[in-house]
């Protein structure tokens, strides 16, 4: 009985072809494919979950737009992923003005210094540690976002956000302190032995 084979698109390198060629079902299939786990990267870049589902349906018309561009089947993951965060930054420029994320920050006294914080933040289980992130200052999160978590370079995170790498290395390095002081107010400090 035919009907009960495989399903209609027995592999990924299918499912994307199927998208070039605009399937409604095809369409349907790869958009649930991602949904779960970008939504969730779509949470680290917004402050609500109604922007991050508004961050994850962008970009998928973006994505849906560009498909047909695809040239390798085989690095759709990654490249539906940049596209993803890419929306999110450019979210974020609009929503945010761009003198906040270059202006000084005189009021903070926030100077821990610690090669230990990446021990604290293993210490925690990620929902926590997202929760704490999402805690930060625009500036900050976004920048801790695409540093701690997305494994950008300062160089990279530079080119996002159209700043000098060394703005996004202090932003980092500030937003890293916040993060440890949060960390501190909740009981974990960065001098404990592991």
């Amino acid at each position: 009985m035919k009907f009960f084979l495989s399903k209609k698109f027995s592999n990924l390198a299918m499912l994307v072809k199927a998208c070039q060629k605009q399937d409604p079902s095809a369409q349907t299939a790869f958009y649930e494919r991602y949904k779960g786990r970008l939504t969730g990267v779509c949470q680290r870049y917004a402050r609500t979950r109604m922007e991050a589902e508004d961050i994850f349906q962008e970009a998928f018309i973006k994505i849906f737009n560009n498909i047909q561009d695809l040239k390798d089947p085989d690095s759709v993951d990654s490249w539906v992923k940049v596209t993803v965060v890419r929306t999110a930054i450019n979210y974020y420029h609009r929503t945010t003005k761009q003198q906040d994320l270059n202006g000084s920050i005189d009021n903070m006294d926030i100077q821990l210094e610690s090669d230990d914080y990446g021990k604290i933040i293993d210490q925690l289980n990620v929902k926590d540690l997202l929760a704490i992130i999402n805690e930060l200052p625009d500036k900050y999160r976004t920048i801790v976002n695409l540093h701690l978590i997305d494994g950008y370079t300062h160089t990279e995170i530079g080119e996002l956000l159209s700043i000098p790498d060394a703005t996004s290395r202090s932003q980092f390095m500030r937003g890293r302190n916040l993060l440890l002081k949060k960390l501190e107010l909740k009981g974990i400090v960065h001098h404990e032995n592991f």
